[in-house]
């Protein structure tokens, strides 16, 4: 009597030739709501947002009477203060904005401001600390490394690369994000 030798791929009834095969079957297509909350999970992660913080602006953007609830989610996403340094080459990405307006290193007129999620308005300020400017290696590793790329601020912003600083000029439109979004699908999926 022949031992049969135990392989684990093979352990069933079938043969490696019956084996269902994934590269036969096509991918399935996305659903609605499936490509609603991609949608949705796009915009959250490109922002660096959780999803109390991006419910609580949606119903903000809801209440608004002018303009559709889409867009003026967008418009206060860009509104955001770690966005908008972003969007100022003061910041590398929107976490070391983040970071630095948690770390105080952010005035908008003259102030202090500890929170990223803080909406900017037309005519606001907003500059690095003086004593940041102070410290060449940060200025360096930091702001210089994105202010002397090639990338265009937006129209809705102005900035003063010698006094690193920035002014809002007025609030974005929906032209001024050049991101492929989708907002209807983002409207669709909390209306539900």
């Amino acid at each position: 009597m022949e031992k049969k030798s135990f392989d684990k791929k093979n352990s069933g009834n079938r043969s490696t030739s019956e084996q269902p095969s994934t590269a036969k079957r096509g991918a399935k297509k996305t659903s609605n709501y499936g490509r609603q909350l991609e949608e949705k999970q796009k915009v959250k992660d490109m922002y660096g947002m959780r999803e109390r913080q991006f419910k609580r602006f949606f119903g903000i953007a809801i209440k608004r009477r002018e303009g559709a609830p889409g867009e003026n989610l967008l418009s206060l996403l860009e509104r955001r203060l770690d966005n908008t340094l972003y969007r100022l080459k003061l910041a590398t990405t929107r976490v070391q904005a983040r970071q630095n307006i948690v770390h105080g290193h952010v005035l908008v007129n003259g102030q202090k401001v500890y929170s990223p999620s803080f909406l900017v308005s037309v005519n606001d300020l907003v500059a690095l600390d003086p004593k940041v400017l102070e410290k060449k290696l940060f200025l360096e590793n930091v702001v210089d490394k994105r202010l002397n790329m090639g990338i265009k601020v937006p129209e809705w912003l102005e900035l003063d690369k010698k006094e690193r600083r920035g002014r809002i000029l007025r609030l974005p439109v929906r032209a001024d994000i050049q991101a492929p979004i989708e907002e209807h699908l983002i409207v669709e999926l909390y209306s539900k």
